[in-house]
């Protein structure tokens, strides 16, 4: 068939007229830096090019009218234009950093992150269990950190001049309300839960987020694992007693199950220590986690159980024959939690927890009963407006019941109080670009208790220096009520009050971690009463206040020796309070000026073994010499401390392990007791308050059975 030539250009003309729109423009970055490479189309169509050396693009499209033009790029957010075809000439396209590549600048002033979650982690949750001073407590991993104190006789977390009690611990984002087992004095108490559980750890030592109140130093989170990797069974034969621990895995849910029975009766009667044991420490424990996928969300139950009782005779410098002392405790706490993600860039999480705890204490003729029932409910909501934008925002109750019954023989009384807590937060992250973010945070409280609301509002900026390094800023306020020891007598006070400040700069790159930090707190509101230990008739007010300061410095290593892993913190502490029954403002005693953590870890492939060494240094703390004017006006000589470990493989799945702590008996002095009447010259007489023992020596052997045959208990210890 043929076509006449009107009739050709009658049917094709057109196309010849109409498909001749040029597309043209440059494409820079923020800085107008020219981007090479960079992918730019019609969208549906297949016309495109991509730009040159100078940023520039040019390509011809028969497409007409609107039109939705894309250019894309690696590490930028891809740019839409939609417009008439004809107009999109000359264009100048600016294309903005995509916020979700690894380089984007991370929150990070007063936080460490312990999780292989985390873009940055200061920690790995091996690094938990396997530091030679911790015994496998992850609060004992963490007090090797800047920014603790060290505290040998307590065992609990003081974090940049703040008292143990500054410091709560959350699971899940839900608030533990015991986490430490109760103990007597100079014997340091451990955290309840095992490190078996977890995966995550966040550990800030500031300025953390507006999610999380009643905490004026410090917040600990812990993040139970999501799904666990396989099948398994953790065997463990101690020096100390036993444990055993089973995950069982289905299609959409988990159960995680860990036992433990400690008794000290073989250990001491091998290896006496300074107290005269009655019934040495005896301590019973399970926790149970069960997860479940519902849809996309996930719903997790975690449980805790543990019972523990001892007797003692401790010597005292005002009892020829000692102090009696016996306790017996009850602790039960469960939480559960659930996560979704919904449409549209919703995600809503809620939770709840409760806390049993019956504690019996027995001190001479003195018979204690503590029990308390508190409980945490928290509904929370995110939006993601978009890549630079997302908004948290929730609300929380705090429930607490505490009663106390002491009886001795010419005197008793029953004391107690109940708290509610109302709280609600908000807070925005706001991603500027790669280099700069800022996030912006509010919360409120009202104490029914107290009929008093208080507001905290919360800031962290953060600005990428380098390709590895940052500068970070961080403010908040930040309010708690009173301890119960202070509450079962008065409700008369107010919410005691700190503002943290804060500079951090950190450098990761190569396997290697730098972090250096000053911070500023101020205290008010503390509260303070009249008498060395209060009771019904102290007078208690919230006239203290307060100050602390100083710098934190951090470096880790795997990388510049073969097999060695190492990290070396020292913190410098300024602090001054007026609190408890203070007559002005002094260092508190469990405050050092420096502290000083090494440890590493060697891994010898020849004798299949990992050896731990860790190393603890704290400047002497203060005390009051009655022999002397003053208060508080004395020192501790500086407390020394190296432990050691020994991992050995006797198969991949068998594991043999020994430990001592304070290898080199260092004769460490926790502070002095004097007497309560001077003696005839009228002098006080004193003795030292040093630990139980100078050394404590582990062996175990932990065994692990899981179907890729392995796994080990290598991670646990």
């Amino acid at each position: 068939m043929k076509i006449s030539v009107i009739t050709f250009l009658t049917l094709f003309l057109p196309f010849f007229f109409f498909g001749q729109n040029p597309v043209s423009g440059t494409v820079t970055d923020n800085s107008g830096v020219p981007i090479i490479g960079a992918n730019v189309y019609l969208d549906g169509a297949y016309d495109g090019a991509s730009s040159d050396v100078n940023g520039k693009f040019s390509f011809e499209t028969s497409e007409t009218g609107t039109q939705t033009l894309i250019i894309s790029y690696v590490s930028f957010e891809p740019y839409k234009l939609t417009d008439d075809v004809s107009k999109m000439q000359n264009l100048k396209i600016t294309l903005r950093d995509d916020v979700n590549s690894l380089e984007t600048v991370t929150i990070s002033a007063g936080s460490f992150s312990a999780g292989d979650n985390s873009k940055i982690s200061v920690l790995k949750p091996l690094d938990i269990v396997t530091t030679a001073s911790a015994l496998g407590d992850f609060v004992g991993a963490l007090q090797t950190l800047p920014g603790t104190t060290t505290v040998a006789e307590d065992g609990r977390l003081f974090v940049r001049g703040g008292d143990a009690s500054e410091t709560q611990i959350f699971i899940d984002g839900i608030r533990v309300f015991t986490p430490y087992s109760p103990t007597t004095d100079n014997i340091p108490t451990r955290g309840r839960y095992s490190p078996f559980l977890f995966d995550g750890i966040t550990f800030s030592t500031g300025g953390y987020s507006a999610e999380y109140g009643q905490a004026l130093s410090s917040v600990l989170l812990l993040n139970t694992i999501d799904e666990p990797a396989q099948e398994k069974t953790d065997i463990a034969i101690m020096s100390v007693g036993g444990g055993l621990g089973h995950t069982e895995k289905w299609e959409k849910s988990s159960l995680s199950l860990n036992a433990s029975y400690i008794n000290l009766a073989p250990y001491i009667a091998i290896l006496p220590d300074r107290n005269d044991w009655q019934k040495p420490f005896e301590t019973a424990s399970g926790e149970a986690v069960f997860r479940q996928k519902i849809g996309n969300g996930l719903l997790k139950i975690y449980g805790a159980f543990d019972t523990s009782n001892f007797a003692l005779t401790q010597e005292d410098v005002n009892q020829s024959e000692g102090v009696h002392f016996k306790l017996n405790n009850q602790n039960f706490y469960t939480n559960a939690s659930y996560s979704e993600v919904l449409n549209e860039g919703w995600t809503i999480f809620g939770g709840g927890s409760y806390t049993y705890g019956n504690t019996k204490v027995g001190i001479d003729e003195a018979e204690i009963k503590d029990v308390e029932n508190s409980a945490h409910l928290k509904l929370k909501l995110k939006k993601r407006f978009s890549n630079r934008f997302k908004l948290d925002f929730g609300a929380e109750q705090f429930v607490t019941g505490f009663n106390e019954n002491y009886d001795e023989p010419n005197f008793a009384v029953k004391l107690g109080f109940n708290n509610n807590i109302s709280a609600a937060f908000t807070e925005a992250d706001i991603i500027f670009s790669r280099k700069m973010a800022l996030k912006l945070g509010v919360r409120g409280e009202y104490s029914e208790l107290f009929k008093e609301l208080t507001v905290s509002p919360r800031a962290s900026f953060a600005y990428k220096t380098g390709k590895h390094s940052q500068l970070s800023l961080a403010y908040g306020d930040f309010f708690q009520q009173p301890e119960n020891e202070v509450l079962k007598f008065t409700n008369d006070l107010e919410a005691q009050h700190t503002q943290h400040y804060i500079m951090n700069y950190q450098y990761a790159a190569n396997n290697r971690i730098f972090r250096a930090e000053i911070y500023k707190k101020q205290y008010s509101n503390l509260v303070t009463y009249n008498e060395a230990i209060p009771d019904v008739n102290s007078v208690f007010t919230n006239s203290g206040d307060g100050y602390a300061q100083g710098l934190d410095l951090f470096w880790r290593d795997n990388e510049s020796i073969k097999n060695v892993d190492y990290w070396v913190s020292y913190s410098y502490l300024d602090t001054e309070r007026k609190y408890k029954n203070f007559p002005f403002e002094a260092t508190p005693s469990f405050a050092n000026t420096h502290n000083l953590s090494v440890v590493a870890k060697y891994w010898i492939s020849d004798w299949k073994s990992q050896i731990g060494f860790s190393y603890q240094y704290g400047s002497g703390r203060t005390y009051t010499d009655l022999n002397e004017p003053g208060f508080l006006q004395k020192k501790t000589r500086g407390y020394n401390s190296l432990s050691l470990n020994w991992a050995y493989l006797l198969s991949q799945q068998k594991i043999l392990y020994f430990s001592i702590n304070n290898a080199f008996a260092f004769k460490n002095v926790n502070g002095y007791q004097y007497a309560n009447t001077p003696d005839s010259n009228g002098n006080f007489a004193r003795r030292e308050l040093r630990p139980a023992a100078d050394q404590f020596f582990f062996v175990g052997f932990f065994w692990t059975i899981s179907d890729d045959k392995k796994d080990n208990q290598l991670d646990n210890l």
